[in-house]
Formats: structure tokens, sequence, C-alpha cells
């Protein structure tokens, strides 16, 4: 039976390839959590699903997680942006472990987009010889249900540098289902990026403009400049490494094409990508 390390596995991306992954039982999964007792309570079915102590910023735990596994579902917490000091030192325990195999969340867009930190991790990926497959999803929905979310509820709008940029929007639980589908098929997918979008292209004013329409109250878009928006998230306590990504995520993409639309999640699963109106209706309440 295949053992395979999820790391961020308390996170919305974590906790939905989980639950895809419990779905077939040729596959024992450990999540890589840094306090066990308290993440248990975050999975209601924890039957069948294994936990190890695993802390990105604790070099004494890698080893001890890595120790038996055979696959590593890695991804990149947002607020470390120092691709040298964490991930290039945990690909080489993996590989000091006997590890083979690695699934790297990375990011639609990331061959061309050198200044974001996934463009570095999966060339050290590539670098180290280890089998990989690259996750490449569009922009989550659930940046709004939960990045976002505060200042919803409480101002009824969005604060971001993003102006007209246009960005495709996906479903969490779209990517950890197609993800899983990648690790039981490993063999016939290795070596790859897959973009795992939905079929819609929009502004944050349109995004705005649908949740407004499903939860019957106006929501606002607002984008300031990148220097006031820097000064405003420096304000609320954020670190300067999180905000420049957040930054890069989301300004970037006022100069470039809007994304491409990707057919990858329907070849995986049979399934169409959940539609924005579909996740603002199924998660209304939280906005509320």
């Amino acid at each position: 039976m295949m053992k395979i390390l999820v790391t961020g596995a308390t996170g919305n991306i974590g906790q939905a390839v989980i639950d895809y992954l419990l779905s077939n039982r040729g596959v024992e999964v450990f999540a890589g959590v840094r306090d066990i007792s308290r993440s248990k309570k975050q999975f209601p079915n924890t039957e069948n699903l294994n936990f190890v102590a695993f802390d990105f910023e604790a070099e004494t735990t890698h080893c001890p997680a890595l120790n038996g596994m055979d696959m590593v579902f890695l991804l990149r917490p947002p607020h470390l942006s120092d691709v040298d000091k964490y991930f290039r030192p945990l690909i080489e325990r993996i590989k000091d472990n006997g590890i083979r195999r690695i699934v790297f969340l990375s990011v639609q867009g990331v061959e061309t987009s050198s200044v974001i930190p996934h463009h570095k991790i999966e060339k050290i990926i590539v670098e180290s010889g280890l089998e990989y497959i690259f996750v490449r999803p569009s922009y989550f929905m659930q940046n709004l249900s939960t990045t976002f979310l505060k200042e919803i509820k409480n101002d009824q709008s969005v604060t971001v540098p993003a102006k007209n940029g246009v960005f495709n929007w996906i479903d969490v639980k779209n990517i950890g289902e197609a993800t899983a589908q990648l690790i039981f098929n490993f063999e016939n997918y290795k070596n790859k990026g897959y973009d795992i979008t939905g079929n819609e292209n929009k502004t944050f004013s349109e995004a705005c403009s649908e949740l407004s329409s499903v939860l019957g109250k106006p929501i606002t878009f607002k984008s300031p400049s990148i220097f006031i928006f820097f000064r405003m998230k420096q304000k609320e306590g954020l670190p300067n490494g999180l905000i420049m990504v957040i930054i890069l995520l989301h300004f970037l993409p006022r100069f470039q094409k809007p994304p491409k639309i990707a057919a990858n999640y329907k070849q995986l699963t049979g399934q169409e990508p959940t539609t924005l109106k579909q996740f603002f209706e199924r998660e209304k309440e939280s906005f509320l």
C-alpha cells in the first residue's frame, strides 16, 4: 500500500486532497500537522487517516515524518517565501529518505512568472531528479471565503490591487479531486505540470457583482495602489514577505493576457468544474 505524506494538511487545499485520497483504499494517507490533537478535530472522519508531526519551520520534524513514505504532497505555506531556507533543504531530505515521488501544488502561469516562489521550487524539484507532478491551479474561489471574508462581512467590500486584471476562478474542492486522480495514476502523468482551471475568466469586479447578486446586498470592489495596499496590510500585522506575495499574485494579472482555460479537470474527473455562482450559493451562509 502506497504511503503518502500530505503537508499543509489542515489548510483548504490539504483537507480537500485528503478527502479525495481517503476514497482509495490502496493509499495510506498521513496528515503532516504541527499539533496532532488539535488537528484531529478538523477532520470528521479520522478512522482511515494517520497523523504525524510536521512543521515546515522545525526541521527536526522532517525526517521522522518522511520516514517510510512513498510519496509527498508538497505545498508552500503563504508566509514562507524564502525558498532556499525552507524548501531546498526539505527536498534534499525527501531524497535522503529514499522517497522518489513528489506532487507539488504550484500555480497557473508559473512557467513565465519567475518572481514568484513556486517557479524556483519547481526548478529545484526538477534538478533534484525526483519523479514529480506539478499541479498548477488558477485563482482559488476560497480566497473570497477566507482571506477576504472578514472585509466582506464587516465592510461589504473586497480590497486588493487587481484593478481590471482577469482571473480564472477554481474551486479548491475541484483542485483536491483532480490532485487525487493525478496521485492515483502517478505513472501515467509523471514529470509534467497540469493546469487545473475553472471555465470562467472574470475580474474581481465581476466576481463581486455575482456575489452581490447571490447575497442580495452590494459587495464593492476596491483597487488601491500597491503602496497604499502594502501600508494597509502592514497595519493589519501581515509579514512583509506575505504582503509582497499577495501583491504579486493580484497585481501582475493586470498586465497579462487572460488565463488559459484548461480541460484537465474534466479529463481527470469526468465532471465540469464549479462555477462562481455555484460556489457562492453553496457557501452563502459563510458570507452572511
